[in-house]
Formats: C-alpha cells, structure tokens, sequence
C-alpha cells in the first residue's frame, strides 16, 4: 500500500528559474511517445562537499538492452558551474558520501558482484577503490567525522546452516519467524585502501534490527534506531540506541510506543534529536515529530507540536535543527531551535519544491534538486541564510523538442464540503471555449501527494502522451494526501474509499462545470491506493467510460489476512474483519460490485505481497460474473512496483491501448498477441 515513506520527496522550484518550455508554433517539436517517456534521464539525490566546492549527484538513464535502470554519479563545480560524469560502467553507482576532508567520494555499487559494496573515488577523478568485501551486501553507510572510518549496515547470513537444511528437508519458508537482522559494522579506511574489508562488527544477535544510523561529533559513540526484527509490520518498534564503539556497549536511550527513527547528533555531542511518533500508537495517518532526548537517555522532548506536517530530518547544526517537510504541494527545508522555539522557513518563493537537500560541515551552504511545471528536476546550489538558488545542470534541455501539456494546482469543493486540490494537466494548444477528454491519475500511499512538475507521467501512465492527443489530466490529492496537515490526513480513517470517491467525483463534475469536459468521455487509473480508489469506482459508479486498476485492493478483508503490512488496515480501519466486518463492507469495492459496468484493466505484479494478487483476480471474477468487460494482465516476476524498462513499457502500452479505445475510439488490440516491432525483437532475442 505504501510504496514508499514520507522521505521521498520530489519536488519543484518556481516558474521564475525556467523559461516556459512550450512555445507556440514551433513545428519542430512533437507529442512525446511512450519510448521517449521511458528514455527521459533524471537527477537524483545531492550531496555537497563539506567545504562546499563540489556537489555529487545521480543521473539515471534507461539501459532497454539490460532492461535496467542505470545511475551514474556526476560533478558539480559549485563556482563555476563546470560538471562533469564521475563514474561509469554497466552498473549503477549511488548515494555519494563525501569525506570530511573533501579528499574522497564513497558511493555503493555492485559492479564486482551482485552485492553493494562501498566504493571511494577521488573528485578529481580516475579509478575506483573497492573497500568493502562484505559477502551479503552493504545497505546504508557513514563516513566518521574523523575520517578515519566508515560504518555501515549488513545483515549477514547463515549460508551453511540454510543450505544443509535445504539439502536434507527441501526448500521452505516459517512465516514471520525467520529475519537477517540488520547490524553496524565498521572499516579502517586506510586499511581498506590497501585491500578490500570484511569490516568489524560492532552489533550482532536477534535482539534487534538496525535502521539509521549516525556518528557522534567524536567517532566514538553511533547513535541508531532499531526494530525488534526487519519485518515491515514492526515499524513501531523502532527505538533509539547508542553504541559505544570502545567497548562495544549498547544503551536504549528512547523507549516509548510507536516509532523513533533517524537520529542525529547536536554538533557538541550531548544531545540527540529524531523523528518520533511521541507515544502515539496511530502513526500511519498521523504528524510524527522531531524530538531532542539528552544523549545519555531521558525524556524525549518534542520540538515541533506547532508544525501541521511530517519533519524529515535533514542534520544539527550550529544555528539549529533542519529539516524539510511538505506545504500541500510545495516543500521547504526549515530551520527549528533545539528549545523548542522558533520554526523559520529556509526555503523560498512558497511553491518552490525543494528536495534531495545537504548541507556543508558548517550549515552555511546547502544543494538541493527541484522541478517545477516548466522543468524536469535540477540540481541547485545557495546559500543558507541568503536563499538565492543558482543552477548547476540542465537536464530540462531533454524536453527542447517536444510539445508538453501545461500543469497547474487547482481546487474544488468535495460533497462534504471539504477543499481539495488536485494537479490538472491541459494540453498545449489547450482552448477553454472547447470540451476535451479527462482522464483521471489517483496517486498512491495514501500519503503519497501529486505536484505539477513536468513531465510528471513517465512510468505507468503516459500523461503527456495523452495530453497531446487533445486530453485533460486530473491527479486529484483526495483527504489522506500529505501535505495538508493532520486532520486533512485523517479524513478517510474509517471513510476509506467514500471518502475518496466523493474527492474524484467532485474533481471530474468542477471541471465539467468549467465547460471543458465530454461527460461520457471521462476515465479514471491509479496505482497502489489509486488502483483500490479505481476499484471502488468501477464498482460503485458508472460515470466512467473506463478504468484501469493497478495494484489495487478489491477486499480489504482478503487484503488484511495476505498483506505483509497487516497494522496499515488496522490504522485506518480500526478493528480485524472478525471484530467490525461492517467496516469492511463498507469499504471494499466488492461490496458494491453488482452495480459495476465500466470495462475495467486489471494490473498487477505476480509477487506482490503489499497488495497480494488475490484481490486482482477477485475483483476480475466479479466483474466477468456480471458480464463486465474486463483484461487482467499480470508482470511476472514483480512485486508490488514494476521496476524495469521493458515491463514499464508494457505497463503504459496497456493504459494506453485501453484508454485511447474507449475514450477516442481506437481498436482494441489483443494483448496476449501484441505487434512487436522486428528490431525490438532481435535486440530482445539478443539478449
């Protein structure tokens, strides 16, 4: 249900950086297909050197031929501007950690194996240096503020004791019984130099599962936070820890209900700050906060109870707490006072979406990526206390020849009166005198949050491909959305479905009131959470001319006895099926199903264990029970996203195919038997 947690951010700058990209007239350009969707690179994460001289960041690009994403590490010249590629290869190279001494540049890859390693190179340049020769793979990884070294995280594995047992009793599995737990291990860097490490370990046993991590200001103590085990169900187990590294002593320091996580060091080591749930037991839909606990344990004390959104916590520096969060669309890095005080917004104008933030050793210098609704996402560079942002990359030169729909935040009135904002995509010739398709995208979490970006369609559904086509685009942030506060997040709880329901009818009739919109040509999608509010829906409601539904929960009775995230539905449901089945019915899509009509795709991944397929081939057989047109594709061989080039494009060619027969008209073609393009064989034979 949730694919990913709050800390994704991907967000925009204002239209002031970007000249406009659509221009008028220019007949060079084109309506982007589905191959140029998935070819489009994109930026990731930054990291800015300590002195501030250099940021480190991702470009990733599609590799069709090793069906692969690939990232590749690049250089940015704060002053100058001048960049250039760091690393290559066949594999992906990520999360760039600088030195403290500006010397070295670490990243993980598994360019020698299947496993992630800890990689250094210099920014200058040249070969790569492998420290880590861990045999299950590194996860996350710190430099010491020292140098000297570098923890990491590594669930190790019995290989011997796995492979007897298989041997003599076959292959199985105990269900919820058998975990790698997660735990912190160390290199000596210059030792590593000379030859790849295995690492020390510092924690070890089945007490608990190690998450974030961070050191403390003199590389000897490293705060964590942990789970009693890695299962994704016990996430509100996770409390704070400290590990004294000369003796290998472990000390709770936060104990309380609900989850304590990313912990941070003040810069004079006496202190410890960490996002927290502060005791509450129903966190999925609520604020967490950022609390201050003294490093030898105590009572954690929130600091941001005023602050109507999430924290993720960035670092501590000298002049306070950062820490970025979301205002509805847009999303800032801010600035909090240990105390508890002041709360000062770093950021700025107010729909500026910053993300991907670091900052220098001293907080006066910051990096950050954003996109806007006439960019793709760059990397930024500013001061702190003088926010004046200066680009470093061009990546939005990719759009030059293509014609791109335009995107805005609107809002509108739901039946109970609530406001709700949504992003709507016109095209770019687009005419208010005129009535177009509207083809609705529903967002998943349902913390997850749509932003007017450009280019914000590349994946699963082609936005841009049908805005060309003469199609309005309307991503609705029904109630349960991030950014709008607590109690906004809190609107479905219990309301599950309705609720949103109401949110995408509203939507759709606001626009149709416009006068912009056939009634009869209106069609609804989504994924995860989007593709269960598209199944209840297809099932209450024929207002549609089609649905696809992705990944999308049919029953949530079915969905809470398969999920491997059971405490999500308790959350927002309240109760188990057995103890309030009415809940249930009222807001799972099959309850509704003998009044469904709309030709409905059904996709799922084969192994999806957050949403299990079972609720796929439910809500299929009741729509063929009542003679409901219906395809059901399944991606073998994924879970709950589909992750790879050739997949995705099959993902969008589907949506495609089946939107643009029932909204404009076109043939239907027979899926089981698609045209593949001869080159597009080979190469794939070839492979």
């Amino acid at each position: 249900m949730i694919l990913s947690k709050r800390s994704t951010l991907l967000l925009i700058v204002p239209a002031y950086f970007i000249a406009s990209l659509i221009l008028a007239g220019d007949t060079a350009r084109r309506v982007p297909n589905i191959e140029d969707l998935l070819h489009f690179k994109s930026v990731g994460g930054t990291s800015i050197s300590p002195d501030g001289k250099w940021v480190a960041y991702t470009v990733t690009e599609t590799d069709f031929k090793k069906d692969a994403f690939i990232s590749h590490i690049w250089l940015a010249e704060s002053a100058s501007g001048r960049k250039f590629q760091l690393t290559r290869g066949e594999k992906s190279s990520s999360n760039p950690t600088w030195s403290p001494d500006n010397q070295w540049l670490a990243f993980a890859s598994n360019r020698t194996g299947d496993k992630n390693q800890i990689f250094v190179i210099s920014p200058e340049g040249g070969e790569a240096v492998q420290l880590t020769k861990n045999e299950t793979g590194i996860n996350s990884f710190a430099w010491s503020p020292d140098g000297k070294s570098i923890a990491f995280t590594t669930a190790p594995s019995d290989k011997s004791k796995v492979k007897d047992r298989k041997e003599h009793l076959g292959d199985f599995e105990v269900v919820r019984k058998e975990y790698n737990h997660s735990h912190l291990w160390t290199i000596d860097v210059a030792d590593a130099l000379k030859a790849p490490s295995a690492g020390k370990e510092h924690t070890k046993g089945k007490e608990f599962s190690i998450g974030g991590f961070s050191w403390s200001s003199d590389a000897s103590k490293i705060a964590f936070s942990a789970t009693v085990n890695p299962d994704f169900i016990q996430g509100f187990t996770a409390d704070i820890y400290v590990l004294n590294l000369r003796d290998n002593a472990v000390k709770k320091i936060v104990a309380q209900p609900g989850p304590d996580t990313n912990p941070r060091w003040s810069p004079d080591g006496k202190q410890i700050v960490f996002q927290s749930a502060m005791g509450k037991k129903l966190f999925y839909h609520g604020n967490s906060r950022l609390a201050v606990v003294p490093a030898e344990g105590g009572t954690p004390r929130s600091i941001t109870d005023e602050f109507d959104e999430s924290p993720f916590l960035i670092d501590w520096k000298p002049d306070g707490i950062y820490f970025l969060a979301l205002q509805k669309t847009a999303s800032h890095l801010f600035r909090a006072q240990p105390d508890g005080g002041k709360i000062t917004r770093v950021t700025g104008p107010d729909n500026l979406m910053a993300g991907s933030t670091s900052l220098t050793h001293d907080g006066r210098r910051m990096a950050f990526t954003a996109a806007s609704p006439t960019s793709l996402s760059e990397v930024y560079v500013s001061d702190v206390q003088d926010f004046s942002p200066r680009k470093l990359t061009d990546m939005t030169e990719q759009t030059k020849s293509f014609t791109l729909g335009t995107s805005e935040v609107i809002s509108w009135k739901s039946q109970d009166g609530t406001t709700i904002e949504g992003v709507l995509t016109k095209p770019a010739d687009f005419d208010p005198t005129k009535k177009y398709p509207l083809l609705c995208v529903i967002h998943g979490g349902p913390t997850g949050i749509d932003r007017p970006t450009l280019l914000s369609g590349t994946r699963y559904y082609p936005i841009d491909t049908w805005a060309g086509r003469g199609a309005l685009v309307l991503r609705v942030n029904y109630r349960g959305s991030a950014g709008y506060g607590e109690k906004f997040r809190q609107l479905n709880v219990n309301n599950l479905g309705v609720g949103d329901a109401w949110d995408v009818h509203s939507g759709v009739d606001h626009l149709i009131k416009q006068g912009w919109v056939d009634p009869a040509k209106v069609g609804c999608m989504g994924w995860s959470q989007g593709g269960y509010i598209s199944a209840f829906l297809t099932a209450s409601s024929d207002r549609f001319a089609a649905i696809s539904v992705g990944a999308g929960i049919s029953n949530w009775a079915t969905y809470y006895y398969n999920t491997d995230i059971t405490p999500f539905t308790i959350q927002y449901l309240g109760k188990d099926p057995i103890d309030d089945p009415e809940i249930y019915q009222k807001t799972s899509p099959m309850s509704y199903i003998k009044k469904a009509k709309t030709p409905t795709l059904i996709q799922h991944g084969e192994n999806d264990r957050r949403v299990p397929i079972a609720n796929a081939y439910e809500l299929r057989q009741g729509l063929e029970d009542r003679g409901v047109k219906v395809e059901m594709v399944v991606y073998k061989g994924y879970g709950h996203g589909i992750t790879k080039p050739r997949s995705m494009r099959a993902v969008m060619q589907h949506n495609l195919a089946w939107f643009n027969h029932y909204i404009w008209g076109d043939p239907l073609p027979d899926f089981a038997n698609p045209d593949v393009p001869k080159k597009e064989k080979k190469a794939a034979d070839a492979d």
